[in-house]
């Protein structure tokens, strides 16, 4: 509601794609719809990816738990419908959203390395391990290349929306993944970027990330490429938590 007791214009979106159509896809399609049936969201369609086609989220489809939601499962694996989907271009993106999931594989730095290697197959396009271990409380680096990274030394609950104040320690949430990433950067001269990729919570506690930024993104490692070898900082991010890696094009 808004001050004046009216209702608030819902947030109008085209194509919402969900990574997974499990445990937290089924949870992420079930708060879209409540977000829909309440007014709060209007989306062209929602489409679950998942590799199985007969995945929780299609069962609980059948079952009729979606009403009202304009919700297809596509049974594939991610990095193809990526692929397709971003592809597109930013302009034709610009009311795109994709929900990641909080287990998933750095999806949009692969589609950025496989977007590199289409563009100069002769180079070496690679994830290069961070120089410096990440300044925050909790970080772990994976044998291929990429770091995790949260500020959290805690389990955090799946529909946490990040709110200025922590629910856990019951205060200021004094940081935010972005602005740290910039701050990496800075101290590390030899690194380009940082590209962010900001899963912003929008509604009934699912986060999206603008699909159009993520298209944008390949434009800006084609502009560095050309200039020359490059390496760039690149990260999916809440405030709280973050995949990092570095792309490196020799």
């Amino acid at each position: 509601m808004t001050h004046s007791g009216e209702l608030a214009a819902p947030l109008t979106y085209g194509r919402i794609v969900v990574m997974g159509g499990g445990c937290y896809g089924s949870w992420y399609a079930q708060q879209l719809t409540r977000a829909a049936q309440r007014g709060a969201l209007q989306a062209r369609e929602v489409v679950v990816v998942d590799r199985d086609p007969e995945c929780r989220v299609a069962a609980l489809q059948r079952a009729g738990s979606y009403e009202g939601l304009p919700l297809t499962v596509v049974g594939g694996e991610w990095d193809a419908y990526v692929a397709e989907w971003l592809g597109q271009g930013p302009e034709s993106l610009t009311h795109d959203m994709m929900v990641p999931s909080p287990l998933m594989p750095h999806v949009c730095l692969d589609w950025l390395m496989g977007r590199a290697r289409a563009r100069w197959p002769e180079r070496r396009i690679r994830v290069a391990p961070l120089e410096q271990v990440p300044p925050t409380p909790w970080e772990r680096a994976s044998p291929d290349g990429r770091h995790y990274v949260s500020f959290a030394t805690w389990m955090c609950p799946v529909n946490c929306i990040e709110p200025a104040r922590c629910p856990h320690t019951r205060g200021t949430r004094d940081w935010s993944m972005p602005p740290m990433m910039q701050q990496y950067v800075d101290d590390n001269p030899s690194l380009r970027g940082p590209v962010i990729f900001h899963c912003i919570h929008r509604t009934y506690g699912v986060g999206m990330i603008d699909a159009a930024t993520i298209a944008d993104a390949d434009r800006q490692l084609a502009a560095w490429g050309a200039s020359g070898p490059c390496a760039v900082l690149v990260g999916t991010v809440s405030h709280c938590h973050g995949a990092l890696g570095v792309l490196a094009i020799d």
